[in-house]
């Protein structure tokens, strides 16, 4: 099988059941942007070195599944895939997941005070940058919603806008262990 199909060659893409669109539809922006955000990922896990980022190199590959879950579901407008295919269901138990990552993560950090800036270690920084593309993901999601209610998922938009606080405090947490210090702003 070749790795180009030339259906593409006129701007327009296919959905799941065969529906073709401009490969400008909010749709297909939407499931780009998570597409774009599971590659960063990938990115930021080539820089999760050694036993102490074990934990978060794990943690970043279970997002990617999800993230391949998740951009099948918004592809699928009629949702179809999800009653064939188990492994594309995105639900309440990933998000309370990713919620018991937040509060496990942060239990090991000092609080808050002030904003800080996004950077510090590779790895830290690498999560920073993932996390503002996954907001931008969680905006295209926002504006599917204004352009196709019908097919909007709300638990979709829950599991991303979790995910950029996860990613938050994923990046604090490898800079805690790098030993490089927050700078606030």
């Amino acid at each position: 099988m070749k790795i180009y199909t030339k259906t593409g060659d006129s701007g327009e893409t296919g959905l799941f059941g065969g529906t073709r669109v401009s490969k400008a539809d909010p749709r297909v922006a939407a499931y780009g942007d998570v597409d774009e955000l599971n590659a960063y990922l990938g990115f930021a896990r080539a820089t999760l070195r050694g036993a102490e980022d074990a934990e978060l190199a794990a943690m970043v590959e279970h997002i990617q599944r999800d993230l391949f879950a998740l951009g099948a579901r918004l592809a699928d407008p009629g949702h179809k895939i999800a009653e064939r295919v188990a492994k594309a269901a995105v639900a309440a138990g990933d998000i309370r997941r990713l919620e018991e990552w937040i509060d496990a993560l942060e239990s090991a950090l000092p609080p808050l005070r002030r904003f800080i800036l996004a950077g510090g270690s590779q790895p830290g920084a690498a999560l920073h940058v993932a996390r503002t593309i996954c907001r931008r993901a969680e905006r295209s999601m926002v504006g599917l919603r204004t352009a196709d209610t019908a097919a909007f998922e709300p638990d979709l938009l829950i599991y991303i806008n979790r995910l950029s606080d996860l990613l938050f405090v994923m990046a604090r947490r490898a800079n805690q262990r790098a030993g490089t210090p927050e700078i606030e702003w």
